[in-house]
């Protein structure tokens, strides 16, 4: 069973603030400290559960030499292996040698979202709203669509209350969902302490691994339009001039190709988190 875990730091419990999730930050330490032992959890239910390949992908952009690139090393289960420092949403190899299923810890919800945790879709200062055709994502549905353009599944969810619900919008009920903090803002949430968390994670991936025939598989469907809503009119511009996409609204721009990878390789990538 080959198992590929993408990650995210701002759904990992424990962590609420900018501040622990950005690189040079004295508080990034114990986030990121944080960000692997969940990480650790999934690989110990994956390998319970029969995985034989694990490969965990920092997702996390933390600024800097960090971005991609923020799971302490000496502490990762020696189970898995891992993606360090490769360009958000394009580490597809395992996806192309054939992958049983995704794992997607530490997510967090898209722009807007008034529980959601640290709640962005890409850029905290650029996207305001993304949309596959007609279903409205974040960083969750783009994980998703990538592993579903390869036909992987996405077994498990883990996150805040919010992003297990936004979860179920787009993959129904098939994954498991484990929530490891309720948000009362953005920045507050009540939170399950870590040891407790970890073990929820663990347990989870374990589940999921086991049924994961019934795993979802998100396909967006074909043709593929993304339509993309920046914060402001300036952000347009980054958009102009790029083969397949037009200005369709003055802040919304649209990609449409054959294809989701398609569509999403004329709009992607753009500004960083």
């Amino acid at each position: 069973m080959r198992v590929l875990i993408m990650s995210d730091m701002e759904g990992v419990s424990g962590i609420v603030t900018w501040k622990q999730v950005e690189g040079g930050s004295p508080m990034f330490e114990e986030g990121r400290r944080l960000y692997t032992e969940e990480i650790n959890a999934a690989v110990r239910g994956a390998v319970a559960a029969g995985a034989t390949e694990i490969v965990a992908v920092d997702c996390h952009g933390a600024g800097g030499d960090w971005t991609f690139n923020s799971y302490v090393p000496e502490l990762l289960h020696p189970a898995c292996e891992w993606v360090a420092h490769h360009t958000w949403s394009r580490y597809t190899e395992l996806l192309e040698q054939g992958c049983d299923a995704a794992l997607m810890v530490g997510m967090h919800a898209r722009a807007g979202t008034p529980d959601g945790v640290m709640c962005h879709t890409i850029s905290t200062v650029t996207w305001r709203n993304l949309w596959f055709n007609d279903d409205l994502v974040g960083e969750l549905g783009i994980n998703a669509a990538l592993c579903g353009h390869f036909g992987c599944p996405v077994a498990l969810v883990t996150g805040d209350e919010a992003t297990c619900r936004e979860g179920r919008e787009i993959l129904g009920d098939d994954p498991v969902y484990v929530a490891v903090k309720r948000g009362l803002s953005r920045y507050s949430a009540r939170q399950i302490p870590p040891v407790r968390a970890r073990q929820m994670i663990e347990d989870g991936a374990r589940e999921a691994l086991s049924r994961v025939k019934k795993g979802h598989v998100y396909t967006v469907g074909s043709p593929t339009t993304i339509t993309v809503e920046v914060e402001t009119v300036d952000k347009v511009g980054q958009f102009r001039n790029k083969r397949g996409v037009e200005v369709i609204e003055k802040l919304k721009v649209q990609s449409t190709a054959a294809n989701w990878m398609a569509a999403w390789d004329q709009i992607w990538p753009q500004a960083e988190k």
